[in-house]
């Protein structure tokens, strides 16, 4: 009687505690009545689903399986990189697929077939795995009132889970070949929690990143985009995963960006070539007008820097040197070369010596203007050397500049003049004859002083019959005389070996070769630069 007793008591608190559990965990059957916010209450319950815990799949074997994550990426807009702060911005759809046998409903609801839909709700009640932008800087879900999250629920239990989403993405640019580069920008994905042994990331195998047709950004072109799988190994040096070691999946896509140089060509390249031929207008001006060749010297060179300024603030200052600067630099050198030829010139232009050539061509010219105190003593000593004689040291130029004076020395026969005798005047030969007497006499020109004179009128004075007769001329470097009407500078150098030029023709001469050296010299320039550019 007592035993009886005792097993019905026990088999009532059995009844009791199943209805109990019955309570507590809902039933799943007749799920074709239930609605999609029912049926996915029921099987997301806390006695069946656990969201700490991710879907667990097993081989024949036993073995744990990883979950397999699919990912593909929809790229709505890109916006241009931001050179200056190495970043670039994506507004993209990302959307991954998974498996999870314990949202199976195919057997509870059979007539269920299509897929139960749902936004942010849905997927809060979802195991999801954790994915993230290991180079982002800033990351956002877009969205207004409800955030961009569309979840989907399968009946075999497939899981899709599609979010918009605005990124800012670290980028590093290479910038060598600015703005004729190239970059390369990726977007990685990793992930967080789980390492490889746990879950697995793959791109889908049909069109993982797509681009919408109305892509376009105003600064690159878009040439090509590939994506890739990759296993990153974390250690306690890399916290990016937390503090836990390990391999773990990633996967990242890469846009392959060109530059569209229509607008650096356009507010950089041709302007700074003007400015560089503006400033070769210099050398049609005259040596002497020093004001507007300062000016325009000046002024180019302010213009340019103030351009070329303005183009490098919107990049980072990196350590290396770009295409930029390197035409920068050679603008200036070129801006800085007419100005430095101005003053150049102008130094040749104000001195008071004529100057000694040996030959008319540019490198005796140059020789002779950058040299010519060693050329005029030369040339002097030579002088001396032929008359015999010399000229006493004007005691006034003492530790000065020598006296701008003009003389003629020539050796002539000794003849014994008694006194009271007055010379005869001599007739200026014609040219003709002139040639021939100073080809066939040994008299020799002083060409340090002497730019014309020939056949002047000699004033006769008392000379030692042993001695050479030296005569003092009026000053020769007026046009007025014989010689600079007669003789020209190759006839002069025929006959004597030498010719004089004066400064202001030096200048000149510097200035007419200027006007062809300087364009060449830039065409030149220019050939290496564009061939580096686009060839190498």
């Amino acid at each position: 009687m007592n035993l009886s007793l005792i097993i019905s008591i026990l088999l009532n608190c059995l009844r009791l505690a199943v209805a109990a559990i019955d309570d507590d965990c809902p039933t799943l059957a007749n799920g074709d009545s239930l609605s999609q916010t029912q049926l996915i209450d029921r099987l997301t319950h806390g006695c069946r689903y656990d969201r700490l815990e991710r879907p667990v799949t097993y081989t024949e074997a036993g073995t744990r399986l990883p979950v397999d994550v699919y990912m593909r990426a929809y790229i709505y807009f890109m916006q241009n990189l931001e050179a200056h702060d190495l970043q670039f911005k994506i507004f993209a759809l990302l959307q991954m697929r998974y498996l999870d046998p314990r949202l199976n409903f195919r057997h509870v609801s059979p007539k269920r077939l299509q897929p139960i839909l749902g936004e942010q709700q849905l997927r809060d009640s979802l195991w999801l795995p954790h994915i993230f932008l290991a180079n982002e800087r800033d990351s956002s879900i877009l969205g207004t009132t409800e955030k961009d999250i569309l979840t989907s629920v399968s009946p075999d239990g497939t899981v899709i889970v599609s979010t918009r989403i605005k990124a800012t993405l670290y980028c590093w640019l290479n910038l060598k070949k600015f703005p004729f580069d190239e970059q390369h920008c990726s977007t990685v994905l990793e992930s967080w929690m789980y390492n490889t042994s746990e879950l697995v990331l793959h791109w889908e195998q049909k069109r993982p990143i797509t681009y919408d047709p109305a892509l376009h950004l105003t600064e690159f072109l878009l040439q090509r985009s590939w994506s890739n799988e990759t296993v990153i190994n974390a250690d306690l040096s890399d916290l990016r995963h937390g503090a836990f070691a390990g391999n773990y999946s990633s996967l990242s896509f890469t846009v392959h960006l060109t530059r569209v140089v229509g607008f650096y060509l356009m507010d950089y390249f041709l302007p700074s070539i003007l400015i560089v031929a503006i400033s070769w207008v210099s050398f049609w001006l005259q040596a002497d007008q020093a004001p507007p060749r300062i000016t325009l010297g000046t002024s180019t060179m302010l213009t340019f820097i103030t351009l070329a300024s303005a183009q490098g603030k919107t990049l980072p200052k990196v350590s290396y040197i770009k295409v930029s600067e390197v035409w920068f630099l050679g603008c200036t050198i070129f801006i800085f070369g007419s100005m430095v030829e101005f003053a150049f010139v102008n130094s040749i232009w104000r001195r008071k010596h004529n100057v000694p050539i040996r030959k008319l061509n540019s490198r005796h010219i140059l020789k002779s203007t950058l040299s010519p105190h060693l050329m005029r003593r030369r040339s002097h000593a030579r002088s001396l050397s032929f008359s015999g004689t010399g000229r006493q040291t004007d005691s006034s130029s003492l530790g000065g500049n020598p006296p701008f004076n003009n003389y003629l020395t020539v050796n002539l026969p000794i003849s014994t003049i008694t006194e009271g005798q007055e010379m005869a005047p001599r007739t200026a030969p014609n040219r003709k004859n002139s040639l021939h007497m100073l080809s066939s006499t040994n008299r020799k020109l002083d060409v340090t002083f002497v730019e014309s004179a020939l056949g002047a009128t000699v004033t006769t004075a008392a000379a030692p019959v042993a001695a050479a007769t030296s005569m003092e001329l009026p000053d020769f470097s007026s046009c007025n005389n014989l010689l600079g009407e007669e003789f020209s500078h190759e006839e002069q150098i025929a006959s004597t070996g030498w010719t004089t030029l004066t400064p202001q023709e030096i200048a000149i001469w510097i200035d007419s070769r200027a006007r062809f050296i300087f364009p060449i010299a830039f065409l030149v320039f220019n050939l290496f630069f564009w061939t580096f550019v686009y060839c190498i």
